[in-house]
């Protein structure tokens, strides 16, 4: 039996802590329809529990878990993924009529087909309102750019990380902590970029995991 509340994933990592007040028996594993901005959406249960991972009091702004998926859901889902693909498509082809500097990165469809998010890097603040108005106009539902950096990026689209596992960003880390060269002067690591950096060409974030042992032995 789950808790009163259920953590749930969709696609590329993206999580969130969804209440679960009726006490829908869901289990780690299973796929749930949960409420959303204007609709509804799909994910995976990852977490269940008494509490959520949240700031006090942010309980009482969570959306609820409506209900454990179908069968048929899971044939909205596939469609779905066949939209974000022509979505790609459009997008980057509109990107580069309107001569726009930035890359995108990930496309992603609400289930209920209510919201597209384009997720995109850019190195300046980028007037995407045109754009916006091409998507609006071709698929007829609400669009939503959103810019993000080069870890996020990382962790959206996966991968293997210079150790050969799989990247910590995309596979545990819930976020983003501060990794300096203080943590690689502490463990006597080499300085050169290409040793201490990951494939988002930022600090690994690996770096932090054992610096305070390092520091107890080596001083």
């Amino acid at each position: 039996m789950s808790g009163p509340y259920v953590e749930v994933r969709f696609k590329r990592g993206r999580q969130q802590w969804y209440a679960n007040p009726a006490g829908i028996p869901v289990e780690v594993g299973d796929r749930v329809i949960v409420r959303a901005d204007r609709g509804e959406d799909m994910g995976r249960v990852v977490h269940t529990g008494d509490r959520p991972v949240l700031p006090p009091g942010e309980e009482e702004n969570l959306f609820e878990t409506v209900r454990a998926a179908r069968e048929e859901d899971e044939k909205v889902l596939l469609r779905n993924r066949a939209r974000e693909e022509e979505a790609r498509e459009v997008c980057v082809s509109r990107i580069e009529a309107r001569k726009l500097e930035m890359k995108l990165v990930d496309v992603e469809t609400q289930f209920d087909g209510n919201k597209i998010t384009f997720y995109f890097t850019a190195e300046k603040r980028i007037d995407f309102r045109e754009l916006v108005k091409d998507l609006a106009s071709t698929f007829k539902t609400r669009i939503e750019l959103r810019q993000i950096g080069v870890r996020d990026e990382a962790k959206r689209l996966d991968g293997c990380g210079p150790c050969g596992r799989r990247l910590c960003c995309s596979g545990f880390l819930r976020g983003f902590s501060p990794v300096t060269l203080r943590m690689a002067r502490d463990q006597h690591l080499a300085l050169s970029p290409n040793k201490i950096s990951g494939v988002c060409g930022r600090l690994m974030c690996c770096l932090a995991y054992e610096r305070d042992q390092y520091i107890r032995v080596l001083s």
